[in-house]
């Protein structure tokens, strides 16, 4: 199962830079995973300075 990007978001962009597959992308109000590129390999999790990604 691919991380969801919680409404706790920044909008910093430190996931996108983060992701080893490209996966993660600026949505409207929030960094959005798409789901079907995601490896889960918890890489933005890590990195994201407001905890706000989930497996």
């Amino acid at each position: 199962m691919a991380h969801v990007i919680t409404d706790a978001c920044l909008n910093c962009g430190t996931c996108e830079a983060e992701c080893p597959v490209g996966a993660i992308a600026a949505g409207d109000d929030k960094y959005v995973i798409n789901a079907d590129e995601c490896i889960d390999c918890g890489a933005c999790a890590s990195a994201c300075p407001a905890e706000a990604i989930e497996a």
